[in-house]
């Protein structure tokens, strides 16, 4: 079968949590299927690791993007009912390589609802993978922000979602990788097929490392120019942190990620907290940390952070936001705190209690050796690719 992959990043290396996702479905894709990949290349990264695919067997076309460009040359958009996002990631170059390969590509396989409006000229059957509903995430944004920011999010979740309506009936699928995704979608979206394909977790890479552990050490890791997770540890910073040094003033935060914000390089200024910016592999961290913390306050779709820190036996104290896409059970496989004073009181719990703290990883590390292998989660989308081929041969 001949598949075309649309990504909004080269899926390529699985170092942040969109490309860990699109990485390992192109590399199962690509054991049985001739696979296509054309994506946008946002730096230098990126095109190397468009050339690092074509060596995998993965033909891979990336089109360079200057997101910082595209952005102001979205801002009269403003005046318009077009979504910004479409702004962004709108892109002649890219359309014309999606018109070259999707007449003669079996189904088409379309990552965030960005990438589905190339699809929309063409008649391949293809699946919407909606990495999160982004129309959503803005009114979350809308409802945290001031104005005139918040005028501006709640508008582009106005537009947006009209837009996500429009290619959600044009596919042929629409998949989500929560239950809760999809029931919003359902909700907003009624009247179109969807399905829950869950995102997996590295169980070879993520091990348990319990002689490692580094006494007091919290943790949390993920992309550090993304709203939320800026959001998640300034508060955690200011309104939790203290609370639990009270009780261990000794205790050591430290935030692992790429890009960090200036506003993040500030964090890592004061006493106890350390900023890293980008790692070669967040799993040399994660040995050393006690416990792993996902304050979330604004999330959609499921945390690879927390699904990583299962899979290394770590205990996590994660917010509502951040849990809500996993499976497992507060208290049994992680500890659920939403307010400042809930969340310290469950650190400080752990630190106090190591035993605890080691059962809560024990058990979270077998949680997701039976529910989030990889091959397991992503099983579902083999019927899918067939079930375009069908619709295309049978059209």
């Amino acid at each position: 079968m001949k598949i075309l992959f649309l990504s909004q990043r080269v899926p390529y290396p699985p170092n942040r949590g969109d490309k860990i996702t699109t990485w390992r479905l192109i590399e199962r894709m690509q054991r049985e299927h001739e696979v296509t990949c054309i994506a946008f290349a946002h730096d230098e990264g990126d095109l190397e690791a468009a050339r690092t695919l074509e060596s995998k067997g993965i033909r891979t076309i990336a089109i360079p993007h200057h997101d910082k460009r595209k952005r102001l040359q979205s801002l009269p958009l403003l005046l318009t009912s077009k979504p910004m996002t479409l702004g962004v990631y709108g892109s002649r170059e890219l359309q014309r390589a999606v018109d070259a390969h999707a007449p003669d590509s079996d189904a088409a396989y379309a990552y965030s609802s960005s990438m589905g409006a190339f699809m929309l000229p063409h008649e391949t059957p293809w699946i919407m993978h909606f990495a999160e509903l982004d129309s959503d995430k803005w009114l979350q944004y809308s409802k945290v922000q001031r104005f005139p920011m918040s005028l501006v999010y709640r508008r582009e979740w106005r537009t947006l979602l009209g837009f996500e309506r429009r290619v959600a009936a044009a596919a042929h699928q629409n998949i989500f990788c929560t239950p809760l995704e999809e029931k919003i979608f359902q909700r907003e979206v009624p009247g179109c097929p969807s399905a829950v394909v869950r995102n997996g977790v590295d169980l070879t890479a993520y091990q348990p490392s319990p002689d490692t552990v580094e006494a007091g050490h919290l943790m949390f890791v993920g992309v550090m120019d993304y709203y939320p997770n800026i959001d998640g540890c300034v508060h955690f910073i200011d309104h939790v942190l203290p609370l639990v040094r009270r009780d261990f003033p000794e205790v050591q935060f430290t935030i692992v990620g790429s890009r960090p914000t200036p506003e993040v390089e500030a964090l890592g200024k004061r006493p106890g907290i350390t900023v890293t910016g980008f790692v070669d592999d967040t799993c040399d961290y994660l040995r050393r940390a006690a416990i792993s913390v996902a304050p979330l306050r604004i999330a959609r779709g499921i945390q690879n952070k927390v699904l990583e820190a299962f899979a290394m036996g770590l205990p996590v104290v994660g917010t509502t936001s951040a849990t809500q896409g996993v499976d497992g059970k507060p208290g049994e496989h992680y500890l659920l705190a939403d307010s400042a004073e809930d969340q310290a009181r469950a650190v400080v719990e752990l630190l106090r209690d190591t035993e605890r703290a080691r059962e809560l990883g024990r058990a979270a590390r077998r949680f997701v050796e039976e529910a989030y292998d990889w091959d397991a989660c992503l099983a579902p989308v083999d019927g899918l690719l067939a079930s375009c081929a069908a619709a295309r041969s049978s059209a």
